[in-house]
């Protein structure tokens, strides 16, 4: 799908065919749109290839026409429930004329641009828009980290509570984006760096400031999802330790019931042998139950203050 936004009065506003210093958003093009672009706009083929390749890590590229920006956005994975987090490519390419994104899938950050959430863009000036659009990307990373921080306070409480493996899965879950995130963030960082120096993307002024606070806001993420990842790896390994401890106690407390459960089993079997004529008190039929409750009664009694009940 192909749609073009322009700004009109200092707002983003939807056009319905293309102009010149318009926003050419595209996302997950099909083969005619494709060929469309690479013939329109003098587009590689290899750069579109490199904005829908769901493996593509971030960097800087250009031809003799055009420049591409690759960027790792954030997305939420709907299939994984309510805490699973990844990363995907987002492809934005740099012509003499315009700026266009293309991108696997719809995505909360092209999305807030496109409804105006965003202010101070303007599509005509194509560096300026395309650090408004890295922008709202970090700033999508740290929203998220603090959503995933949240998430992880919320299952480390249900932990505590219920010690199943469903909220252990949960944490991992948790791990997991923190882990895409910093390795996709710390790409990032790398190739906002490489456009700092401006030798391939030409820089204004108020672009190079503009760039610095993008580079502050990943620097913030990428230090956030170090201490929350070292935090949740704690975590983890304390309450790995709690569950096995628990079990600990549990089989201690069963192996204790069994002992105690045995001593009838034991007695009635020394009364229940052919010997019973020279067993003392063979005759007394209560005898047999008063020793066996003695005998559990002073073997629970042990083992209470062995700490073992």
């Amino acid at each position: 799908m192909i749609s073009y936004y322009k700004t009109i009065d200092g707002n983003i506003t939807l056009i319905e065919n293309y102009e010149s210093d318009c926003w050419v958003n595209c996302v997950s093009p099909n083969n005619e749109e494709s060929d469309f672009l690479i013939e329109k706009f003098g587009i590689s083929s290899d750069f579109l290839r490199a904005s829908l390749d769901d493996e593509e890590s971030p960097h800087i590229d250009s031809d003799h026409k055009n420049t591409l920006i690759i960027m790792d956005i954030p997305v939420k994975n709907s299939d994984r429930g309510a805490v699973g987090y990844n990363t995907m490519p987002l492809g934005v390419i740099l012509t003499s004329e315009n700026v266009i994104t293309v991108c696997l899938k719809q995505n909360e950050v092209l999305d807030e641009i496109s409804r105006g959430i965003v202010r101070g863009v303007y599509t005509g000036l194509r560096s300026h828009f395309v650090l408004h659009i890295m922008l709202r990307m970090a700033t999508k990373f740290l929203q998220n980290l603090k959503q995933i921080d949240k998430m992880s306070d919320q299952v480390e409480l249900e932990l505590r509570k219920s010690m199943k493996n469903k909220e252990l899965i949960q944490l991992l879950e948790v791990e997991k984006s923190l882990v895409y995130f910093s390795a996709s963030l710390k790409s990032n960082e790398s190739t906002l760096e490489k456009i700092m120096r401006g030798r391939i993307v030409k820089l204004y002024e108020e672009d190079k400031e503009l760039l610095e606070d993008v580079l502050i806001e990943i620097k913030q993420a990428i230090e956030m999802s170090g201490i929350y990842l070292n935090i949740l790896s704690g975590t983890m390994d304390a309450f790995a330790s709690v569950i096995s401890n628990n079990l600990n106690i549990v089989m201690k407390v069963l192996a204790s019931i069994t002992l105690i459960m045995s001593i009838p089993t034991v007695i009635s079997g020394f009364y229940g042998m052919n010997m019973r004529p020279h067993i003392p008190f063979s005759d007394v039929m209560w005898f047999p139950f008063v020793i066996s409750g003695v005998l559990m009664t002073a073997a629970g009694f042990i083992l209470k203050k062995s700490n073992m009940l």
